[in-house]
């Protein structure tokens, strides 16, 4: 331990440069979807990472950013209610973890286990992922998002977006090193590359930007429409949360659900989120591509992080920074997120099979069936202000089953048991 605490200065700001080198892309890639601003969520990653290592007691070497978890309730809440709603929501989300960092500390880690077993978050996750890939494959044929209006002709967009998706692939397959930790960013520099030739990039924001530049921080606003949409889908970011912990804890050889505690990182996670929302950003999560990084480098230190999160709030002041991530045309994103839309669907299918959910048993069949047809579907339940739809009505639905069907026992999972 002496040896980490002894690292040069100099060694520790560029393994920190380099983390967030490789958070980077999908850091930016969810403001961008969402419509937020880029340079806010440097802003609110680097402010988040700050406040879960003053949480932790600077113990757990995790860099936290932008949560796809969230893209689609915030597309939704933000049509409805407006950015500033949405911004109430996120920070509701975050009191979300907050609350049930108090309930672990109160009740044991095992609570998380018994609440959201895997038949519960699994097919969350996969209804997140699958109710956005109309949203990907609209940006990749050129369209708006919701497929509302053709920004780019059909062809160009093809011609930009495919390139964008196999360069993604073949870094994440066979990349080498620190570069195979970065497809999303290869796959933006081809993307964007291709923009140029096809001359589809409108870079006059990028020349009236200013140099230096507040970022565009947004004030939030407490709707209670916008609290329901958001609030619920905080389950399955809560369960990823905790398999970023044990995973940091495997790469690093220690236990930090026991030490510096669950509680502890749900609460930091949490405080980040809602950080997050009072500056007009987007929900925090833990990086698994910072923990791949992590592992690959054998750079333990969590000063690193720090480091890390002090360059992503310097960029969010460079003006030029954020407006030329502004101008990356759709089709280089839409590319991209066939992949990474597809991506959270399979990690909810790897939780059924990793935690072998029998599917033959009527009560798991109902509540991954129920579960995938509310959450892909878009089921609407009440009117107005009160009601509930896709993702955050699906995670309630999920929930609700396995509290009121009979024959649920929870599942256990090695490290929570461990800690106890």
């Amino acid at each position: 331990m002496s040896q980490v605490m002894e690292e040069p200065l100099g060694r520790q700001v560029i393994a920190g440069a380099q983390m967030l080198f490789v958070a980077f892309g999908a850091l930016v890639l969810m403001p961008l979807i969402t419509g937020m601003d880029p340079n806010v969520a440097l802003f609110t990653a680097g402010i988040g990472t700050l406040l879960f290592q003053l949480v932790t007691k600077r113990q757990v070497p995790v860099f936290l950013a932008s949560s796809f978890a969230f893209i689609a309730p915030i597309i939704a809440a933000k049509a409805d209610f407006g950015l500033p709603a949405v911004l109430g929501g996120v920070v509701a989300a975050g009191l979300v973890y907050v609350l049930m960092g108090f309930a672990v500390q109160l009740r044991g880690p095992g609570f998380i286990d018994r609440l959201l077993p895997p038949v519960v978050i699994a097919p969350v996750i996969i209804s997140i992922g699958l109710a956005l890939s109309p949203v990907a494959v609209n940006m990749a044929m050129g369209k708006a998002g919701d497929g509302s209006a053709q920004l780019i002709p059909y062809e160009t967009a093809m011609m930009i977006s495919m390139p964008a998706l196999v360069t993604t692939l073949l870094v994440a397959v066979m990349g080498r090193g620190l570069f195979r930790l970065v497809p999303i960013l290869a796959g933006v520099a081809v993307g964007y590359g291709l923009c140029f030739v096809f001359g589809v990039v409108d870079t006059s924001g990028i020349a009236a930007a200013p140099w230096l530049a507040m970022p565009n921080f947004v004030a939030p606003e407490f709707h209670w429409g916008a609290i329901l949409f958001m609030v619920p889908v905080a389950l399955a970011p809560a369960i990823e949360h905790i398999g970023g912990v044990v995973a940091i804890g495997g790469v690093t050889g220690k236990n930090f659900i026991k030490k510096p505690g669950l509680h502890r990182t749900l609460l930091g996670d949490g405080l980040a989120t809602s950080a997050a929302g009072l500056f007009g950003g987007p929900p925090n999560t833990t990086y698994a591509e910072v923990t791949g990084a992590v592992m690959l480098t054998k750079n333990y230190n969590p000063k690193i992080m720090t480091w890390a999160a002090v360059f992503a709030i310097v960029l969010a002041f460079i003006g030029k920074f954020g407006a030329a991530l502004l101008s990356i045309p759709v089709p280089v994103m839409g590319g991209i997120l066939c992949l990474l839309f597809g991506s959270i669907a399979v990690v909810g299918l790897s939780t059924l099979i990793r935690h072998q959910v029998d599917l033959s048993e009527a009560r798991n069949l109902i509540i991954v069936s129920v579960t995938l047809v509310f959450g892909i579907g878009g089921m609407v339940v009440g009117h107005g202000e009160f009601s509930l739809s896709g993702i955050s009505l699906c995670a309630i639905i999920a929930l609700v089953l396995n509290l009121l069907l009979p024959g649920g026992g929870g599942w256990k999972a090695k490290q929570l048991e461990e800690s106890d």
